[in-house]
């Protein structure tokens, strides 16, 4: 397979699969494609795996696009204005992801959930209590809100990242909530009442636009019943 992410703020993500490969996708996520793609909806798992998936924020099925006979092409398009990133997974090099952030993958991309291990954590810590696990073995295309920003965190090094702004880490990071500190900062800072904190070692993606603030802040300048 060969692929390439084009186009600002709404990227997409064009993929050319040789004759017999596949990729996989939820519904509604292909954007364009060759007329020799073919489409079969599957479960792509037993139960307990595919209620994992709905629990980390995906559809129950997902639909598989193949080639047949000769080289096609398909494309998944972004949602909101951000980032489409291409991950390779392998063993040892899983990665943990904001629910709602798997656009495709190849056929041997697993996507579960991952329960952070804190109950407080995921009441508190912006995140959400729910993620996805990205493991098994292939390519992974990711949708995430906004500008990505990196950083390798070394053996104890941690960020303190505010709600909604964590895109990905890698699975060997730690993750933990942290309240603001101050009353008066918790009322009157505007920052909210918890933190979320990610320690190294490993790599973290943060976004810049995460689409809950986005519609907070938008909602305030749309019109009101009473207007």
């Amino acid at each position: 397979m060969k692929y390439s992410v084009e186009g600002a703020p709404f990227p997409a993500a064009i993929c050319e699969l040789e004759a017999g490969e596949s990729l996989l996708c939820e519904g509604g996520a292909m954007s364009w494609m060759s007329s020799n793609m073919s489409m079969e909806t599957i479960s792509n798992g037993k139960t307990g795996k595919v209620m994992g998936r709905a629990l980390a924020g995906e559809k129950l099925f997902l639909n598989r696009y193949t080639a047949e006979n000769e080289k096609g092409t398909i494309a998944f398009a972004s949602s909101f204005p951000g980032s489409i990133r291409v991950f390779e997974i392998t063993a040892g090099k899983e990665l943990i992801a904001q629910k709602s952030s798997f656009l495709a993958s190849t056929p041997d991309v697993e996507v579960s959930v991952f329960l952070q291990k804190r109950l407080g954590t995921g009441l508190f810590g912006g995140e959400g209590f729910v993620m996805q696990r990205i493991s098994g073995t292939g390519t992974v295309f990711l949708e995430f809100d906004g500008s990505i920003m990196e950083y390798d965190l070394a053996p104890g090094e941690k960020m303190v990242i505010g709600t909604g702004h964590l895109a990905a880490m890698s699975a060997r990071c730690g993750i933990e909530v942290e309240a603001v500190k101050g009353m008066k900062n918790k009322l009157l800072g505007g920052e909210g009442l918890f933190n979320t904190v990610i320690s190294g070692p490993g790599h973290i993606w943060l976004q810049t636009m995460p689409i809950a603030r986005t519609a907070r802040t938008i909602s305030r300048y749309l019109p009101t019943q009473s207007d």
